[in-house]
């Protein structure tokens, strides 16, 4: 008998007995699927590897997420990205490639989706084909059903690290200078306003956790995101908010906007908005430009010059004034844009910190402080370079004399 025509029969036998003796512990379960394992192997030739993979993969069709729990919990992949039931790809080490296993029917992947998001009271169907959710360990879950999906059912988990990525370790890695690091350390505790801007995957929440580090501990901060990434530690006053979606029927949704109009109310020391990408720009700026320095935020672009016209634009969808108005609000709001980039060698780095220094002939005029700068690759492919200092001086000084930083 093959292994699979094995487990097949393990998991009818499993199903009827749990609805049969209503069964609803996670461990009742998990050793009914070892009972059941060693009483086939009495009937059938299993070895002692093929029993243990049985009972996971058995148990995890039951209770887990089928094909996709072992790489779940496995701690190397970063991303999971299911295309229909016959397709899994997934990212581990910076490397994207084919996984070998894929669900055995659209029925048994459509039911997994279900469960994901039956456990954070959310529905997602044909009338409500694209949801966004969180597994429990954190990993951030977009799916996507058809007909919008013309091959079956899409999944994308996004996975994040049960420990947050400390600069120590991405310094180690060769993502940042201790230069660089000491820098924006003493701008943080400064409470310059800080923007992080990169691409798909460049490690921006990854960098804004780390950064997150240097906020004194005796602050009031307030996180806001659509879904629930950051991992700051340390701060005892710390309050997290979250956005909701609206219900079934469009209403009662709560957006980026109103959570920032709300967190003005509730004394924040700093604002850190984890990602912006619509019209939450305008109050984003607004904190900033209202006495909440300090502030940290996230965004997508290529470029530092980039970010800033994407910024105008999003602030465009929100209000209508004057261009030159929105580019001196957001030269007053913003301190500083850090530019995260991922390379051809799939490693992430800092690729440049710039001042925004202000308004210069009618655009934002911008200065690199730091800046990495390719010198070519090594036998392995791998990129060479150094990031290092442009020989710009921080024009605008104040906030670090003012906190003792510089004298």
């Amino acid at each position: 008998m093959e292994l699979e025509e094995i487990k097949k029969k393990l998991q009818e036998q499993l199903i009827r007995s749990v609805e049969q003796k209503n069964f609803s512990s996670d461990d009742e379960i998990y050793g009914l699927t070892e009972e059941y394992v060693l009483k086939m192997g009495q009937l059938v030739y299993i070895s002692a590897e093929e029993k243990k993979y049985l009972v996971k993969s058995v148990y995890n069709s039951i209770r887990g997420l089928d094909v996709l729990q072992e790489i779940v919990d496995n701690p190397d992949i970063t991303e999971i990205m299911v295309n229909g039931a016959e397709h899994i790809f997934i990212e581990e080490n910076g490397r994207l490639m084919e996984y070998s296993e894929h669900f055995e029917s659209i029925q048994k992947l459509e039911d997994v989706i279900q469960q994901i998001v039956s456990k954070v009271n959310r529905m997602v169907n044909e009338a409500n084909p694209i949801v966004d959710v969180r597994l429990l360990d954190g990993s951030r879950v977009n799916i996507v059903l058809p007909p919008v999906a013309l091959n079956g059912p899409i999944v994308t988990i996004r996975k994040f690290p049960k420990e947050p990525i400390t600069m120590d370790k991405l310094i180690q890695i060769g993502s940042v200078s201790i230069e660089a690091v000491e820098f924006l350390k003493a701008l943080v505790k400064a409470k310059y306003n800080i923007f992080i801007s990169g691409g798909t995957g460049s490690g921006k929440t990854t960098f804004l956790n780390a950064l997150s580090n240097y906020i004194p501990s005796d602050e009031r901060i307030i996180t806001i995101e659509d879904s629930a990434e950051l991992q700051i530690r340390g701060i005892p006053n710390l309050v997290k908010l979250e956005v909701r979606n609206a219900n079934l029927e469009g209403k009662n949704a709560v957006t980026i906007r109103d959570l920032l109009k709300s967190a003005l109310r509730m004394r924040p020391d700093r604002i850190v908005l984890g990602e912006v990408r619509d019209a939450a720009a305008c109050e984003l700026l607004s904190v900033m430009n209202t006495g909440h320095d300090g502030s940290l935020s996230t965004g997508h672009a290529n470029s530092t010059s980039d970010m800033l016209h994407r910024l105008e634009t999003l602030v465009l969808m929100g209000m209508d004034i004057p261009l030159p108005a929105i580019r001196s609000q957001i030269a007053s709001a913003i301190d500083i844009v850090v530019q995260l980039g991922r390379l051809r060698d799939k490693s992430r780095k800092v690729l440049e910190i710039a001042e925004v220094i202000g308004i210069k002939d009618g655009d934002i005029f911008v200065q690199p402080l730091y800046k990495f700068e390719e010198k070519g690759t090594d036998n392995f492919g791998q990129i060479i370079g150094e990031f290092a200092a442009t020989g710009n001086e921080l024009v605008h000084r104040d906030k670090l004399i003012h906190a003792g930083l510089l004298v």
